[in-house]
């Protein structure tokens, strides 16, 4: 398989990829509960990952965190259960900048050397490896023993008595001390095993991670995080102090150096709205000249900031306020499929820039009963997220085999999440796992239907130049009269580039067949510069059963039936 420019990216939780063990416990310690290593990453499990048709690995969690786990036999501070979500924390209340973290390491004093060889496999697997950058907040009990030498800690010279300061790193509530919610405390003592480390004392109280002006955070606030402070003085009208440049920016230009220079390709920016533009703008450009080629790619929610972060420098961003939250509601029969017109429309030509899933850490699994039960209806929306842009296609470890995240593994509940806060493991991915053999023996047969069916849309878009580097054009503006888009479950458009010109058949409905008498308009022709007398062949490249060409006329007024099974896509080339 030859790979073109378009990138498709594996999310996966190190902690739970190679875990073993099952028959979870909710709130369970390691012991109980294993957890996964570098070291799982073998050879093999990379080469089946890759042969998915993945370009890209997004390794979640590998910066050390807050964690009930003790480790401090290694000479890492503990940290205190009532601020720490889960027994294993949030990947996303980062405790060093500077380390990994200790459960995803074989021997723990060499688990920097574990990841670095890690990442070397991955290379050799042909692959490229992403890791998250949280520049927004950081963990309540940030303590890093592994700060580069001469580098300045955070927080190490702010002024406590100031609310705010462009000189300090975070924000203070001066006189008051932080009082944690009284859930987070019980679980505290339930969980803590505290063995005379006392409980947690914040004096005075600095800022919530989800800018929280309060000593008081609820359950529901990232209370187990503060914010970073890069210059803005919130309470003071929002006003910016950029110049001279903040400390902060800094402390973070030496973080972005460090983990670049470990040959990491990429990092997806967690928050990224949540920190001035304006970083971003000073940021991303020194680091992109001292490592050419690297990838940004930022999470932001805010259709109307697209564009001035793609300019500040972002390769890529997250599209869930338009593409994900479209196809979930056509998956879930709330909208019609001209709704997928507005996606590519509202973007204003940024479409290119976004990247496309169905599912991540934050988001429901497909096979939950909160989103579609059976993962099968979602292929239509899996086709068209790896084919309506150049942008990259995301998938999450588990997505691939079905996985329903069923049941409550700890902090989180029973919401259709994998739980990024606990130690748990991913059944249907450990049947595919089959205790390291990485061969899927143990998935049933509706199981490896709908992975291999995953592999041939990866794939495909890997191969298919159209995919990777053409144009898009919607057909439904041309048919609006014909019946399979009168029903609100059709869709349907081209991909095109010199070397090739694509027909996307989509069909949303999970319980009928649709027929698709569908019509090209000259105007397409025009555009594509398609040459020629528009007497086109048709040949079904995905999926691929109809071996014969399909002969046909396209005319403006004339259609072209062709019969799209319940949730299901056909593509088709065209050539004169």
């Amino acid at each position: 398989m030859s790979i073109t420019s378009k990138i498709t990216i594996y999310q996966v939780l190190p902690r739970l990829f190679g875990n073993k063990k099952n028959g979870t416990v909710p709130y369970g310690t390691i012991e109980q509960n294993g957890v996964g290593k570098f070291n799982d990453f073998t050879p093999l499990a990379l080469q089946k990952i890759r042969d998915l048709g993945i370009t890209h690995i997004w390794y979640t969690g590998v910066l050390e965190h807050g964690t009930v786990t003790d480790y401090s036999r290694f000479g890492i501070a503990r940290d205190y259960a009532e601020i720490i979500k889960g027994r294993a924390g949030s990947p996303y209340a980062v405790k060093d900048y500077y380390d990994v973290h200790p459960d995803l390491a074989e021997k723990v004093p060499e688990r920097m050397k574990e990841f670095q060889e890690l990442v070397e496999r991955t290379h050799q697997a042909g692959m490229k490896v992403i890791i998250d950058f949280v520049p927004n907040h950081l963990a309540r009990n940030y303590r890093s023993d592994s700060t580069p030498a001469g580098l300045e800690k955070f927080g190490q010279n702010d002024n406590a008595s100031r609310e705010f300061s462009p000189g300090n790193d975070f924000y203070y509530l001066p006189g008051q001390p932080l009082v944690l919610p009284k859930k987070a405390v019980d679980d505290g003592i339930r969980l803590q095993e505290k063995k005379g480390i006392g409980y947690y004392h914040e004096y005075p109280a600095k800022m919530t991670g989800n800018d929280v002006f309060s000593a008081t955070p609820s359950y529901t606030d990232w209370y187990e995080t503060v914010k970073l402070n890069y210059g803005i003085d919130y309470k003071g009208g929002g006003k910016k102090h950029f110049d001279p440049i903040p400390p902060l920016w800094i402390k973070m230009l030496e973080v972005l150096r460090f983990w670049a220079g470990k040959q990491t390709d990429g990092f997806r920016v967690d928050m990224a709205e949540m920190v001035p533009v304006e970083f971003w703008q000073w940021i991303i450009p020194q680091i992109k000249k001292e490592f050419p080629g690297i990838l940004f790619i930022g999470e932001i929610y805010k259709p109307h900031e697209y564009r001035e972060f793609i300019n500040s420098g972002f390769d890529f961003l997250y599209d869930k306020k338009g593409f994900y939250e479209t196809a979930r509601h056509v998956l879930e029969r709330k909208v019609r499929t001209e709704e997928i017109s507005r996606v590519w429309q509202n973007l204003d030509n940024l479409d290119d820039h976004m990247l496309r899933f169905l599912e991540n850490h934050d988001e429901e699994r497909i096979a939950s009963k909160q989103f579609a039960c059976e993962p099968q209806h979602a292929i239509p929306a899996l086709l068209l997220a790896a084919t309506m842009n150049k942008g990259p296609l995301m998938i999450y470890s588990g997505q691939e085999v079905g996985e329903p995240a069923a049941g409550a593994w700890g902090f989180s509940g029973d919401d259709g999440k994998t739980s990024i806060f606990d130690y748990c493991h991913v059944p249907e991915h450990q049947k595919w796992m089959n205790n390291g053999l990485f061969d899927g023996a143990l998935l049933s047969d509706t199981q490896k239907k709908l992975r291999e069916q995953y592999r041939r849309i990866i794939q495909f878009v890997c191969r298919e130049p159209a995919v990777a580097k053409g144009g898009f054009y919607d057909l439904l503006w041309a048919n609006q009269d014909k019946n399979w888009h009168r029903t609100g479950n059709g869709y349907a458009y081209l991909r095109y580039c010199d070397e090739q010109v694509l027909l996307f058949l989509l069909n949303f409905d999970p319980d009928h067949e649709l027929r698709f008498d569908i019509r090209i308009p000259e105007h397409a022709m025009d555009i594509i510069i398609y040459s020629g007398n528009y007497r086109t062949y048709f040949q079904e490249i995905y999926p691929g059963k109809e071996k014969k060409d399909i002969h046909c006329q396209i005319l403006m007024n004339e259609g072209t039936e062709f019969v799209c099974p319940p949730s299901s896509g056909r593509v088709f080339i065209l050539s004169v």
